[in-house]
């Protein structure tokens, strides 16, 4: 699998990222997965605000999450669009003084992408995956995350069948999309690098055309309440879930 970051200047807000895209990835092979920082996805939506101080933060993430809970002075664990975050995504690293949100639907906004550049390409498989970085439990660091992503499926399932000896595997799942996106978010880098897009090639991915069912897509990475190992520990905190309600 090849990994390459595309260096460009600054995107601006309200810019038109397929515009934008096209100026610095003037060609694309067909099979290719293309990863774009939900960062620029975000700014092209409009989706960066401006908030005065930690109490009016504070007020914009929890508006932005389905729940929040403070486990440092700058910190907050929060759960949006089925994902557990920091501060529900929104960042202010690299935004020239305003806060950034997520897009307001990142597997929307991969469709729209995918099926725009396909046209453009004039290419027939064709990845999309917006990135994110996120800080896991017990870690030092961030890797990346896939907020949304498009023409591919994006968990390889090993349930059922057997390991090198034999053994039936029970729960066993390869997340694609996740590792796609951490892939890239190595390369794109975290701070002044201005590369917001990489170019995935030779992917073990399995590239599906008629796979753009949101609901399908969103309910491919995302698993219960009940069958999440963390989730005992966020109950113990006395934090209710929308997915185990």
């Amino acid at each position: 699998m090849k990994v390459r970051a595309v260096r460009t200047r600054i995107f601006e807000e309200r810019e038109d990222l397929i515009g934008f895209i096209r100026k610095y990835v003037p060609k694309l092979k067909n099979g290719s997965v293309l990863a774009v920082t939900s960062k620029i996805v975000a700014l092209a939506e409009g989706r960066a605000v401006s908030a005065r101080g930690r109490k009016e933060k504070e007020a914009l993430i929890k508006r932005e999450s389905e729940w929040a809970l403070q486990t440092h002075p700058e910190w907050w664990w929060t759960e949006k669009d089925g994902m557990l975050l920091v501060n529900a995504g929104i960042d202010d690293s690299n935004a020239n003084g305003k806060l950034v949100l997520l897009p307001k639907d990142s597997f929307k906004s991969a469709g729209k992408l995918r099926k725009e550049l396909k046209r453009l390409y004039r290419i027939k498989n064709l990845g999309i995956v917006i990135t994110d970085s996120r800080i896991s439990p017990m870690r030092a660091g961030v890797t990346g995350l896939a907020l949304g992503y498009a023409g591919f499926r994006g968990v390889r399932d090993y349930r059922g069948k057997r390991d090198l000896f034999g053994r039936k595997l029970k729960v066993t799942m390869t997340d694609i999309a996740d590792s796609l996106a951490t892939a890239a978010t190595l390369v794109m880098g975290e701070g002044a690098e201005r590369r917001p897009l990489a170019i995935i090639e030779d992917a073990p991915v399995e590239f599906v055309d008629g796979f753009d069912k949101l609901t399908a897509r969103r309910k491919e990475v995302q698993i219960s309440a009940k069958e999440d190992m963390y989730w005992s520990l966020f109950k113990r905190a006395g934090i209710r879930s929308k997915r185990s309600r």
